[in-house]
């Protein structure tokens, strides 16, 4: 996983803490830190950037992959739209945390509203620090997870700081995974 690799092709990417979104040129040399839910948290000389899992080709990844985690999500459709919805914010990860913001405690609050024949859902969450520049990142990465969900019209992600995050809130499968218990 800690391979160098070089860049084939330029490539859009956001840089992490800040967020703020950054061009990597082709030929810059980066390592994959973490790949999971869909994205690529990469390592370069400026730090560390997420590339989306659409630009996965120029890491030298199959773009089979990411149809492989369509196919899995297919299997869910015929699930509640409830379960549906969680099944989508399990596939959110923090760039830097190898845990999705389910199980790192991060969503408050998940409704699913139907008004005038259109379903919405409302998600409520927060980060692990207030100053993360990738929380509008986590949250639209959310967002677009959850209106691949047939049935759903429209999906609101608000980030909220009370109560505060703190390590107590992550699940029991979340320690596990970051080797708290």
């Amino acid at each position: 996983m800690h391979q160098e690799i070089q860049l084939k092709r330029e490539v859009a990417a956001i840089q992490i803490p800040s967020g703020d979104a950054l061009t990597l040129p082709a030929g810059t040399s980066v390592f994959i830190t973490q790949r999971l839910g869909g994205t690529y948290t990469v390592a370069t000389s400026q730090g560390l950037a997420r590339i989306s899992s659409q630009d996965a080709d120029v890491l030298g990844i199959d773009p089979n992959e990411e149809s492989k985690r369509v196919e899995e999500a297919s299997q869910l459709k015929d699930a509640p739209l409830e379960e549906q919805v969680w099944a989508q914010l399990k596939s959110v990860y923090d760039p830097e945390i190898p845990v999705d913001i389910v199980n790192l405690g991060l969503v408050y609050d998940c409704s699913i509203d139907e008004a005038d024949g259109r379903r919405t859902v409302s998600v409520k969450m927060t980060l692990t620090a207030p100053g993360c520049g990738m929380g509008p990142v986590i949250a639209a990465d959310a967002r677009s997870k959850i209106l691949t969900i047939d049935g759903i019209d429209d999906a609101q992600v608000d980030l909220v700081w009370d109560p505060p995050w703190n390590q107590e809130m992550i699940s029991e499968e979340g320690k596990m995974k970051l080797g708290m218990i």
